[in-house]
């Protein structure tokens, strides 16, 4: 016995809080387990080197993922303490009430998760009952980033977008800059926000480099965990709770090496079947996002800035020496939340705005830019309906699983994107950010049919990097855990992170799996949420 109450694998969002959290009661061991290593590259605290992190196998695992016949693209996600937080686009987005109001019957309705936001957040606004101030995550709203982004809020204005300072202040149409997880000009990561502040604490210990290979199961219980570290495996044994915050890939993947999966699928894959759980790794659903891009008239935006060795190294100087200037700002500079047809009552759609433009993509490269100048919006189908699943292929969890991503596998979800995509044009084709363009040049002019905007979708989309579900929680024995996040059939283990949400909380989904892990502490001690 190592003398642990709890062990938390997974550094990320989830694992940082939990962290934190959890070790509050002195008399309680925790030990957290990170399979990547610690965040020292200097670009984590760089907002804009995002695309660098994401790109190096050191600090980003690349998971190839299946989006359609002979298709394949890389996802993404942390690998670091801090996992995703320390690679991702930083826009920090609470979720829809009315979406959180649907896990009303499972204990997670917005009346509950309000107060828990208000717990963690440090917002530049002020205190609102949405939002909180003094919390340990600091924010900002960056404002003013470029002529290009106020010409695309005017825009916005002038089809009747309402600007708002808070995307989040309610569910209407609306456009803004975005809140986002920088502070001073620097990336806070849940690492920075939650684990440093009480790194030293006696009854904390974090482990990196530590792959876990399968959960232990002991007469129906969870008691421990087997690692891989630097050529040596090695038990780690809770008193407590095995806690899996690996993430919505690595979770279920976690769940199906130790046994806990469907029962096909674990003998197919070499694995010895404790539990027959159809669910785990089914679920999946992820955001496509649907690229349109156009060329400027004249020269302007970021791409001149950052596309070339000497305008990178031009940013980079003002970032050392100010914290400001492009490198200084979340992924995209504006964001905005729509509705795909004017009959709807809420928006089903949204949109990130930037004044660049990317490349044409490779394979394994998150983001790279065009020479040219250039603006990019990317529109996503907000609360996707369509099913992707997830799938061990061998026994030992450093085997990529199989992925099959099924976006827009819905007609609702094509339906959707398609006017989505037909409001993008629209919004380019009015105001003042229409007298800015030239051409369109992604996916161009020719791409007219809802056949042809499908497949654009598809083919020159990107991934969301929002990916949940894949250990669901729910009311009934066929779902993998229940409304306090406890693996079924399996005493002393437990899911937090996005594994757990049954759908999409209308955006992003740092913020959501942030304040699950924090109200996920309060049901594991036993302390009510305030």
């Amino acid at each position: 016995m190592d003398g642990f109450d709890h062990i938390v694998v997974g550094a990320g969002a989830a694992g940082c809080v939990l962290a934190n959290r959890l070790t509050d009661d002195p008399g309680t061991r925790v030990l957290l387990l990170e399979a990547g290593g610690w965040d020292r590259s200097p670009y984590v605290r760089v907002p804009k080197a995002f695309s660098r992190l994401m790109d190096d196998p050191r600090t980003a695992w690349h998971y190839p993922a299946t989006v359609g016949p002979g298709r394949q693209e890389t996802w993404q996600r942390g690998r670091m303490v801090g996992g995703s937080t320390s690679v991702n686009g930083m826009i920090w987005s609470r979720g829809a009430a009315r979406d959180w109001d649907a896990l009303a019957p499972l204990g997670w309705g917005w009346s509950t998760m309000r107060p828990v936001f208000q717990r963690l957040e440090d917002h530049p606004l002020g205190p609102a009952p949405h939002r909180g101030v003094g919390g340990p995550l600091r924010l900002s709203v960056a404002t003013g980033t470029d002529p290009l982004a106020e010409e695309m809020l005017a825009t916005g204005e002038e089809l009747g977008l309402r600007r708002v300072d808070d995307l989040d202040a309610d569910d209407d149409e609306r456009i803004g800059y975005p809140t986002a997880t920088i502070h001073r000009g620097q990336r806070v990561s849940a690492a920075h926000a939650f684990l440093r502040p009480v790194r030293r604490r006696p009854n904390l210990t974090v482990v990196v480099d530590a792959v876990v290979l399968r959960v232990l199961v002991e007469g129906g219980r969870a008691v421990g965990v087997r690692v891989a570290r630097r050529g040596r495996e090695v038990e780690h044994r809770a008193a407590g709770e095995v806690i899996l915050a690996a993430g919505a890939l690595a979770t279920p993947q976690l769940l199906q090496v130790s046994g806990i999966g469907p029962a096909d699928t674990l003998r197919a894959a070499g694995v010895p079947v404790l539990l027959d759980r159809p669910r785990v790794g089914a679920g999946l659903r992820e955001h496509r996002s649907i690229a349109l891009q156009y060329r400027l008239a004249e020269p302007g935006g970021h791409n001149a800035r950052l596309a070339g060795p000497l305008g990178q190294a031009r940013a980079t100087l003002r970032w050392l020496l100010t914290r400001g200037g492009p490198l200084a700002l979340p992924v995209l500079d504006v964001a905005a939340h729509l509705k795909s047809r004017p009959d709807l009552d809420r928006p089903d759609g949204h949109l990130l705005m930037a004044p660049f433009s990317a490349a044409p993509p490779r394979p394994g490269r998150a983001l790279e830019l065009e020479r040219e100048p250039g603006v990019m919006c990317l529109g996503t189908v907000t609360r996707p309906d369509g099913e992707g699943h997830l799938t061990v292929t061998d026994a030992d969890p450093r085997t990529p699983p199989a992925i099959e991503a099924n976006y827009l596998a819905t007609e609702r979800d094509r339906r959707v994107a398609v006017d989505l995509f037909r409001r993008m044009r629209e919004f380019f084709a009015t105001g003042p950010i229409a007298k800015r363009l030239h051409a369109e040049t992604v996916p161009g002019a020719a791409t007219h049919t809802d056949e042809e905007i499908v497949e654009a979708a598809v083919a020159r989309g990107y991934c969301g990097y929002h990916a949940i579900g894949t250990c669901a929680m729910g009311a009934d024995d066929d779902h993998v855990v229940d409304a306090e996040l406890r693996v079924r059939g399996v005493d002393g283990l437990r899911v937090v992170d996005a594994s757990v949400l049954p759908a999409m909380v209308s955006g992003w989904t740092s913020a959501p799996v942030t304040a699950v892990a924090w109200r996920a502490a309060d049901l594991i001690t036993g302390r009510a949420t305030t």
